[in-house]
């Protein structure tokens, strides 16, 4: 069973920056895509950047490219999301999962996510 789990949330200022790890547990990610989503109070989750290990294709919703970047560990089995100039609308808990056999170009569906991990909240907040 594939274990995702998240880390690096936390209460951060308008303008600020955060880090978001996921450490992923279980399989070769050769044959799989990791990705962020994101899901705000009252709100349905949505997708926030993915990154598809077999040929590191990425996805990034568009309005987020300027601020976020996904990247993979030297290890291996970890995807990091860095979020910079963050605003009160990024307020949400944050969720790592894993989509297995992705197809390059259809990357980062929320109803395509085969695994998840048990979310970290971040907090944009003055």
């Amino acid at each position: 069973q594939l274990q995702l789990v998240e880390s690096g949330g936390g209460v951060v200022q308008p303008g600020g920056s955060l880090r978001l790890s996921c450490v992923v547990h279980g399989f070769n990610l050769d044959y799989y895509a990791i990705g962020w989503f994101r899901q705000a109070p009252g709100k349905e989750r949505e997708e926030v950047s993915c990154i598809k290990f077999g040929d590191d294709s990425k996805y990034y919703t568009e309005s987020l490219r300027d601020r976020f970047t996904i990247s993979k560990g030297n290890a291996g089995n970890t995807v990091y999301l860095q979020m910079s100039a963050l605003k009160p609308d990024d307020t949400a808990v944050y969720y790592c999962a894993a989509e297995e056999d992705p197809v390059t170009g259809q990357l980062c569906h929320v109803n395509l996510q085969d695994y998840w991990g048990q979310g970290t909240q971040v907090t944009v907040s003055s």
